[in-house]
């Protein structure tokens, strides 16, 4: 399993998960079998993007699932339309979230859809 998670800096397992799913400028991709076998960060190549622009970077690195706090309704379309799993409500350092996924005791905000940010921003990506 491949696993895209937006970080807030390049820092990788230090960085903290992206409030923003589209204003990550960074990605910590994690290959995920019995455990963590592969860890690396990549910068988005592109400075803009349009709709669907970071969904199909991310297919075309092979990930799978990606973890987020928070994305738009127009982004979670485009990752259900290739397959990709999305888990939203993911906050806090990243090297916890990933471990807490892979041990399946992460906590999620499942009110994320309230705050502020994202409220009436459904055509985010």
């Amino acid at each position: 399993m491949r696993v895209a998670i937006p970080c807030s800096d390049g820092r990788g397992l230090d960085s903290y998960v992206s409030q923003h799913f589209g204003r990550a400028r960074y990605f910590l991709i994690a290959d995920i079998e019995d455990g963590i076998k592969d860890v690396r960060v990549v910068e988005l190549p592109f400075e803009n993007h349009m709709p669907g622009d970071i969904p199909r970077f991310l297919q075309s690195l092979g990930v799978d699932t990606v973890i987020v706090y928070g994305l738009g309704m127009r982004a979670m379309g485009f990752f259900e339309s290739m397959g990709i799993r999305v888990i939203s409500g993911a906050m806090g350092r990243v090297g916890d979230v990933l471990e807490g996924f892979i041990k399946n005791t992460l906590v999620l905000d499942t009110d994320w859809r309230s705050k502020e940010e994202f409220s009436g921003h459904h055509h985010c990506d």
